[in-house]
């Protein structure tokens, strides 16, 4: 069962449930991650990770696995997820994978291209660029060279413009024809539900207000001192999460705890948006849930 949505339209919480319900039928159940930030142990408040009584409730995998020090990818997931779901087929167990990452849902059900290794001196390059320039230039190179790549990132992704930069450079073909090409899926075929959740827009922005004021009232603050006292590089998937920079200026003195609590909730509303196109176009023949 794989169950996707914007942040705050409560996935994560339908998944509990929904595992709970099976294991009282008799079926034991996993709630697998698919949001590319909950992988990070470093990020347990700010991601809005399942709490320990949750985990407690009922196995929970994929979560807080990996150090915000890495550059977590699709690929990665994809094969981290393989061995859980072989897990989960072994016990009988239903798998219900739950997230708001798109490209981890099509990367499973449509497979995901293998793309060569690219090397050292042509990685070392463009982060070389990506320093001096900023990401502006080079997005701006990047919508020269591969207009197709560059319509599908923001100009304010660093990470994601270097990588096609250097997949171009290194392959002499776009990601994007890379991505198109697809590879073996792990979940296909009419035994799969899938669920969108789309919540209504007034319901989704208290939500995102309710979540944001109990993150900086239940510990987001601490987990942002302690994440920017690792000194790690700012292009880190990690480092750009909603919320660091917002309460970075906090912890620094130059946002009050409202204007931060404000800019969090604009963040969030916008890659909520965000989100909810990209399911909308990306992701025909799922079923659409309007939760209560």
């Amino acid at each position: 069962m794989l169950i996707a949505g914007p942040t705050a339209s409560g996935k994560s919480a339908l998944a509990l449930a929904l595992a709970g319900a099976a294991s009282e039928s008799g079926r034991p159940a996993l709630v697998v991650n698919a949001d590319s930030m909950q992988v990070y142990a470093d990020l347990r408040v700010l991601s809005a990770r399942p709490s320990a009584a949750d985990e407690a409730r009922v196995p929970h995998r994929l979560y807080g696995h990996v150090s915000g020090a890495e550059a977590y990818s699709a690929g990665r997931w994809l094969a981290d997820v393989g061995p859980v779901l072989r897990e989960a087929e072994a016990g009988g167990a239903l798998p219900i994978l739950v997230g708001g990452t798109g490209l981890y849902f099509r990367a499973l059900a449509g497979g995901l291209s293998e793309i060569p290794a690219v090397p050292e001196p042509v990685r070392r390059r463009w982060r070389s660029a990506l320093a001096e320039a900023g990401p502006a230039a080079l997005y701006g190179l990047l919508a020269a060279r591969d207009p197709e790549m560059a319509a599908r990132l923001r100009p304010s992704d660093p990470q994601r413009i270097v990588r096609a930069l250097e997949v171009l450079e290194a392959t002499g073909r776009s990601l994007a024809a890379f991505q198109a090409g697809g590879g073996e899926p792990l979940l296909a075929g009419e035994g799969v539900a899938r669920f969108v959740l789309e919540p209504d827009r007034a319901v989704l922005r208290c939500r995102i207000g309710a979540r944001v004021e109990a993150m900086l009232a239940g510990g987001a603050v601490e987990e942002v001192a302690s994440l920017l006292a690792r000194r790690l590089p700012p292009e880190l998937p990690v480092m750009k999460a909603i919320g660091v920079r917002e309460i970075g200026a906090l912890l620094a003195g130059s946002l009050a705890r409202p204007e931060a609590a404000e800019a969090m909730n604009v963040a969030t509303r916008q890659y909520a948006k965000r989100q909810a196109t990209w399911f909308r176009n990306q992701m025909p023949g799922w079923r659409r849930v309007r939760p209560a």
